[in-house]
């Protein structure tokens, strides 16, 4: 027991490592790559920390080798979903009651652990299971997964100092309580951070959890059990269900114990859930929290003042929307150009694009790997043929596609003749960029059509020199975009820094890597201590003249 007012340490952002050519770290990833790639590894469920096996299979691939089983995966069956409720609820009094220094030491552990040991096993599972180039798994998998365990901790604390005055002889206080019931974190394929952060944050609050991961995912979801049991993450206080979210959701989401939701992924999955918690509202204990981030529509808006920044423009239009196979939910997947600069941008963007390496993420030299499966495979096969049978639509570069080893499609540059283009306003989720050329004199009206031509408000940015030009923009897109960027790329969030979330079609703005996101997950109570009571029931007032 401690006797103090602990303070956590202080976070500072995990520095991002090169991997260049004679590096260590290029070394220790490629190595712990080729022994994943060697082996195929057999994932159970885990429920109060017992592992699973039902011998109920599916198998997990790799995007870019998608012959290649990367692991058989025990799937869970509703009787399992609910023994992980059970076993949630179990541990739940236990690890709310834990103090939160101890809680708050097993997540900087695991911080730590990530940073060194697990670093290499989480990028090469990152990479092998999700396709992404070893930076790309690097600044996801490894530094902000680090970054989200230990600012979480620290915006925790932060949280739980807020406190209310106190009048004389009265000393008020504020419980800053878990949520009744558990937390049902539902992870995405595209980051591994993401899943960490989905099932980490409610429970550095003192909630527990019931995690399923991507079907597509599987295998660095798993790493990151393997990461927090290690840390010492007390049995039960997160349970792993791998399975269809249809065959699972249900359950889930019709337990009277449903606390919250912590999601990420499409928006239409997310309206269901919203659906199916509102079917079910007369069931629940208490109100569930829904906090979602789901689709995007993300935009680059380049006004005619950006002349001299067209290198800085064509980098953020070609690393916005290409790097992880424009699988990002802030990539970019629509550019507004003004007339006068798009000559000189049009060559420089498609030289750069066609010059872009697309391959197995092994072979360090590919800027790009494979989309994640063969139904997203088939989504992006749909908009190219959409961009080269009609006639307002030209294809600029790229367009190819190769299925015979991997799901490749080589990243495309689709210019649009009309604004409100399929192209222009529907989410992708594929290396397919969608480009529409404005009349430089209809710079308001091109501002005004990007912030109601899709449904999504997540990240956007504006490339100006005029200051004018730049405060316009972001009068006129301020709803258009949680995360705004100017004179940048609009991904890249780092924790901490720019807190992530959109609102519309792109969730409920709750702000992952930032203190508004950690609010979710607690259920404040506020106590009164009054240490010298009233002792006569009359007030002055009630005196004879």
């Amino acid at each position: 027991m401690i006797h103090g007012n602990v303070r956590v340490p202080t976070p500072v952002n995990e520095p991002v490592r090169s991997y260049a050519p004679g590096s260590p770290e290029r070394a220790e990833v490629k190595a712990a790559l080729q022994k994943q790639t060697a082996e195929k590894l057999d994932i159970p469920i885990v429920i109060g920390g017992k592992e699973i096996r039902t011998g109920k299979l599916s198998q997990a691939f790799s995007p870019h080798r998608h012959q290649h089983v990367t692991a058989d995966v025990h799937q869970a069956s509703p009787a399992h979903v609910e023994q992980a409720i059970a076993a949630a609820m179990a541990a739940k009094p236990g690890w709310a009651a834990t103090p939160f220094h101890e809680r708050a030491a097993i997540f900087l552990r695991a911080a730590e652990l990530l940073a060194t040991k697990y670093r290499p096993i989480i990028n090469a599972a990152t990479m092998l299971g999700q396709s992404k180039t070893v930076y790309q798994a690097e600044i996801d998998a490894a530094c902000e997964a680090i970054d989200f365990l230990r600012f979480n901790v620290s915006f925790a604390q932060t949280l739980m100092e807020q406190q209310p005055i106190s009048s004389p002889g009265v000393w008020n206080q504020t419980d800053y309580r878990p949520l009744d019931g558990f937390v049902f974190a539902v992870a995405p394929f595209n980051f591994t951070a993401i899943a960490l952060n989905l099932c980490t944050a409610p429970a550095i609050m003192g909630n527990v959890v019931v995690m399923k991961p991507a079907q597509t995912a599987v295998l660095s979801g798993w790493r990151i059990m393997e990461l927090l049991k290690e840390a010492g993450l007390p049995d039960g206080v997160i349970n792993f269900v791998p399975a269809p979210g249809a065959q699972i959701g249900g359950i889930v989401l019709g337990s009277p114990d449903l606390g919250g939701v912590h999601f990420t992924g499409s928006t239409n999955t997310f309206n269901g859930m919203w659906k199916s918690v509102a079917e079910n509202i007369s069931r629940y204990r208490q109100y569930p929290r829904l906090v979602g981030e789901t689709g995007g529509k993300d935009f680059i808006f380049v006004h005619p003042s950006a002349e001299g920044d067209l290198d800085a423009v064509m980098t953020a239009i070609v690393r916005g929307g290409f790097e992880y196979q424009g699988q990002k939910c802030s990539a970019c997947s629509r550019v507004y150009v003004p007339q006068s600069l798009w000559p000189k941008l049009e060559a420089k963007l498609v030289a750069a694009i066609n010059e872009l390496k697309v391959g197995d993420v092994a072979d360090f030299r590919n800027f790009m790997g494979a989309v994640i499966d063969e139904k997203s495979f088939a989504n992006a096969s749909s908009y190219l043929e959409l961009a080269k049978s009609g006639p307002d639509a030209k294809i600029l570069a790229g367009g190819q596609t190769d299925r015979k080893e991997g799901w490749f499609i080589r990243p495309t540059l689709v210019r649009c003749l009309t604004p409100r283009h399929r192209i222009m306003v529907e989410e992708i989720f594929a290396p397919i960029v969608g480009l529409y050329v404005y009349p430089d004199d209809q710079y308001v009206e091109t501002l005004r059509e990007c912030d109601q031509a899709a449904a999504y408000a997540l990240t956007g940015a504006i490339f100006a020199r005029d200051r004018q030009a730049i405060d316009l923009a972001s009068r006129e897109l301020r709803h258009a975009a949680g995360n705004f960027y100017i004179n940048d790329k609009c991904t890249g969030a780092v924790v901490g820094q720019q807190p992530f979330g959109g609102s519309r079609g792109s969730g409920t703005n709750d702000k992952a890597g930032s203190m508004l996101n950690l609010m979710r997950w607690t259920s404040p109570r506020t106590i009164k201590e009054t240490f010298a009571p009233a002792t006569s029931v009359g007030y002055p007032f009630m005196a004879a003249e």
